[in-house]
């Protein structure tokens, strides 16, 4: 069973909103669900990236996906919660499970930071200046760099896109469209 979840569920959404379905699967059938389903993507429309979410990378029973498609706005990402029937209804099932979380090199710092930096894009858009400081610093601590917000956004998202970019040359590309993207969305809302 999947069904839309979110602020799109609940006629919330705005233009920043990500999309977020949550997907039911029998227990029996969550590993093979997990092999098949970037394929199974990639049927709705070419994927761009992929990420675990790294507190359930290693969970029995739930992953939480982060999945950019080719061609759709940054802003659109979509966080696709697998859930197995035996927990579908446990909101915080493996929440505070060590096991079930990644073990450093099992995720990526730099695209973990490069979110943050899209998040704080989002949360400055909304006027969630206190959100996006706590998003842009804990994005800076992500990948070891002493820098921190400073409330000057379009720079504070482009030196997070930047040293993110420099950690991991691949992301380099999607570091640019995220401080292009902050300059067009936040130009003159700095402070």
């Amino acid at each position: 069973m999947t069904k839309l979840i979110g602020s799109l569920a609940s006629g919330t959404a705005d233009a920043f909103s990500d999309i977020d379905i949550a997907w039911v699967v029998p227990d029996a059938r969550f590993p093979d669900c997990l092999a098949h389903m970037m394929e199974a993507l990639g049927e709705v429309r070419p994927v761009d990236s992929a990420r675990s979410d790294p507190d359930f990378h290693r969970s029995d029973r739930r992953r939480l996906l982060f999945v950019r498609f080719v061609g759709v706005p940054l802003f659109w990402r979509l966080d696709l919660d697998v859930r197995t029937a035996s927990v579908a209804d446990d909101l915080y099932y493996d929440a505070d499970n060590p096991a079930a979380r990644a073990r450093e090199g099992e995720w990526s710092r730099p695209a973990s930071a490069l979110a943050n930096a899209l998040g704080a894009v989002k949360a400055v858009a909304r006027k969630r200046d206190a959100e996006a400081r706590g998003l842009l610093d804990r994005g800076f601590a992500r990948i070891s760099e002493g820098d921190r917000a400073t409330g000057i956004w379009v720079d504070d998202v482009a030196r997070l896109a930047h040293a993110a970019g420099l950690s991991d040359p691949s992301l380099s590309d999607l570091a640019s469209h995220v401080t292009a993207l902050a300059a067009r969305c936040l130009g003159s809302s700095d402070v």
